[in-house]
């Protein structure tokens, strides 16, 4: 069954902003949220990935961007084979705690907890006990020539990123050092604060604790080496595959090459943001290029074969007789891939007359011959 339109699935229009689209996201999670469906439990937990996956796409700017672009084909390479994923695709874990905190009154249900994680309870937050905190995401830029995007690439790029601590192998501890419930959380893994606001109201604002980083246990006797984090910083050079056809501001995500999280925890992504080198010769327009070139006053009159460049070489273009400066020649099938679609785009050529800027004595006198026999031009374009 083919997907449903994302703007479609969260009722609001092409043109919402964030807020509209959190707003119809919250309403529409509290009616779909599995446990207010106990008879109808199954078709609630479909409903609400599906309400999640146009959540995570069009708050997203970049997934959004390509969506609107190219439909679901712009987005689906960003999950896994297998389509969207509840516990390895959604990015918007604080949006849902902050939505079902106001809605329930307190963190996820267990029903939800098992929708987000196939059953598990790592790598997402919880009100207490130990939980495994996700490394984070690394962006890189990476800039690319015309004709690099035109035939696709495969670069190598360096990275400095969090790995697991060797010495202690993740674990943050000296060999035989085992863990200990946080002093400074009491192993909630996180820490409230109270204070009075300027008009006499007390107000408690609740943080991760930033001893255990949430998890609510620490090493008795900390690694010399990651200094109880269980990572350390190094560099490392991966390669990735770089489609024909791909645009500025497009990215490609790199899963489990970000940062790994503290403790052994699972591995963040490493997003690569492709920026498009200016081209000394071609103007991009979506998937067609447009080059710009002279022709001699005696070509444009008797019309000529002029040598034009291309992204795949030079070629041969034909200019009739009389064509006018301006003019604009299309060469079919020469421009750049189409990104998500067979086939390519198109180069144009717009010729402009030359008019030269020094003429001898003997080209005055032919240019004047010429005046006195030619028609004269028309007062009107």
């Amino acid at each position: 069954m083919a997907k449903r339109d994302y703007y479609e699935v969260l009722g609001v229009s092409k043109n919402a902003n964030d807020g509209e689209i959190k707003k119809a996201y919250r309403n529409l999670a509290k009616k779909f949220h599995p446990d207010a469906n106990p008879d109808n439990k199954k078709e609630a937990e479909e409903k609400f990935k599906e309400l999640s996956e146009a959540y995570e796409v069009l708050m997203d700017p970049n997934k959004r961007a390509s969506y609107d672009r190219f439909g679901h084909a712009g987005v689906d390479s960003t999950f896994g084979s297998d389509g969207f994923n509840m516990g390895r695709d959604f990015t918007h874990f604080n949006d849902i705690s902050d939505i079902f905190e106001n809605i329930f009154g307190g963190g996820l249900s267990g029903s939800i907890f098992d929708l987000f994680t196939g059953g598990t309870r790592q790598g997402f937050g919880q009100r207490r006990g130990t939980h495994a905190i996700r490394g984070g995401d690394i962006k890189v830029n990476l800039k690319l020539t015309l004709e690099e995007i035109a035939k696709g690439v495969t670069k190598r790029i360096k990275v400095k990123r969090y790995e697991r601590c060797s010495s202690c192998g993740g674990s943050g501890g000296k060999k035989g050092s085992g863990l200990i419930t946080c002093p400074d959380c009491n192993g909630a893994g996180q820490v409230s604060k109270t204070a009075r606001g300027l008009l006499g109201g007390i107000f408690q604002t609740v943080t991760t604790c930033s001893r255990c980083g949430g998890t609510g246990k620490v090493v008795k006797d900390a690694c010399n080496v990651c200094n109880g984090t269980g990572r350390v910083k190094k560099s490392s050079i991966l390669s990735v595959d770089i489609p024909a056809g791909i645009s500025e501001g497009n990215y490609i995500p790199l899963r489990g090459e970000g940062h790994v999280g503290p403790n052994s925890g699972p591995k963040g992504n490493l997003i690569v943001i492709i920026e498009e080198k200016k081209h000394p010769l071609f103007e991009r327009h979506n998937s067609d290029i447009v080059c710009r070139t002279f022709i001699s006053y005696t070509t444009a009159v008797l019309g000529g074969n002029l040598e034009v460049p291309t992204l795949n070489g030079k070629v041969s273009l034909k200019i009739p007789p009389r064509t006018q400066s301006g003019k604009i020649f299309r060469l079919k099938g020469q421009g750049l891939p189409h990104l998500n679609f067979r086939g390519k785009g198109d180069e144009y050529v717009e010729t402009t007359i030359w008019t030269p800027r020094r003429v001898s004595s003997k080209e005055k006198e032919l240019l004047k011959h010429l005046e006195d026999i030619f028609t004269d031009p028309p007062k009107k374009l």
